[in-house]
């Protein structure tokens, strides 16, 4: 019960459909800084919809968990220049599995999340699939789980519209009805970015380049930039006769150089290929046909058609439309239509046949 609108949904359908159910609320994020931790506010919050429901509402401290399995994980990848993805790292090691375990140690037969998607049981194999709300869908953020995590939960809301389930929450009187979504770093929040990188890392400063090694400006730390970056670059003019935006292409890490390249439409911002590591196939094995998937780049990506060839450490995955800022680091989720395969870390890209 995180205090949000979706968890409290998932919670009263559940008791609707005679479910025995407790609440429980996740401290995973230490922070004096109340303009973004929103911890105090979230618990009143869930603490009224448990009201409402006469449910019990427990609180556990997984600061520790979040700290050491995803936060860190976070920064490592930050300081290599690569674009991680901390909520794919959260839900598998934090919601369905640090919350699962202790859910399980009070005598609980399984957990619920507010998570628009849906588990499908096909004759003991365990399926997830994209939610009904086209625009809330979260299966690409639940890619790393196994069978036995979605053997263990269910996700209630995820047949329904997000529009419904705020309808829902006001019928039932719960506070954080109209509550805005929450967005940003997982469990963190929504801040500057860059602010709040600068924490925990030192500024390194380095040089923006063109792709034929011309100099145009400076940059405060490859972490700050990602691929496709458009906005805060800093870039003046009298460096070309094109007056289009400038756009990040690439990260130069041996030599801290972030290079850019301008308008949308420029071929080095797109790439045919990539190579991914660490796949994790939710059905336990990878898919017999490998024919008709389709893969996400990043959460608010269009599908597209997509080949996966198998090689001895990782996967070549060629797609049939050029992709825009391809991101090390980030996860690329593969589908087979409405459901869910699974997903691995994007670790290089190209035009190549070979990568």
């Amino acid at each position: 019960m995180s205090g949000g609108v979706d968890s409290a949904i998932a919670a009263s359908i559940l008791i609707e459909q005679g479910y025995n159910v407790e609440a429980i609320f996740m401290k995973n994020w230490d922070e004096d800084d109340k303009e973004f931790c929103t911890a105090v506010e979230d618990y009143k919050d869930a603490l009224q919809v448990c009201d409402k429901l006469n449910i019990p509402l427990r609180s556990i401290d997984l600061i520790e968990e979040y700290w050491e399995k995803v936060f860190k994980i976070f920064l490592d990848e930050c300081k290599i220049g690569r674009t991680p993805n901390p909520d794919i790292l959260c839900n598998k090691e934090i919601k369905f599995k640090a919350f699962l375990d202790y859910a399980k140690e009070f005598g609980a037969d399984q957990i619920a999340t507010g998570h628009y998607s849906i588990i499908s049981n096909q004759n003991g194999s365990f399926q997830l699939k994209r939610g009904q709300d086209e625009n809330k869908d979260q299966s690409y953020f639940l890619c790393r789980l196994n069978q036995y995590q979605l053997s263990k939960s269910i996700f209630p809301i995820g047949a329904l519209d997000k529009n419904l389930v705020r309808e829902k929450a006001e019928k039932l009187g719960f506070m954080n009805h109209d509550k805005k979504d929450s967005t940003g770093i997982c469990f963190i929040g929504e801040r500057n970015f860059k602010n709040f990188l600068k924490k925990f890392f030192s500024i390194q400063p380095g040089e923006i380049v063109k792709n034929n090694g011309q100099v145009i400006g400076e940059h405060q730390g490859l972490m700050y930039y990602t691929y496709g970056q458009r906005q805060g670059l800093g870039i003046g003019g009298g460096y070309s006769d094109y007056e289009g935006p400038w756009y990040v292409s690439d990260k130069i890490i041996e030599e801290n150089k972030l290079v850019v390249v301008q308008g949308k439409n420029n071929s080095e911002l797109y790439h045919t290929h990539l190579t991914a590591s660490n796949i994790n196939w939710i059905a336990g094995d990878p898919p017999e046909k490998i024919k008709n998937i389709t893969a996400k780049i990043r959460y608010r990506s269009k599908d597209t058609s997509c080949k996966i060839n198998y090689r001895s450490n990782d996967i070549l995955v060629e797609f049939e439309n050029p992709q825009f800022a391809v991101a090390p680091g980030q996860s690329i989720v593969f589908y087979d239509q409405a459901i869910c395969l699974g997903g691995g870390f994007i670790e290089t890209r190209g035009n190549k046949n070979i990568l």
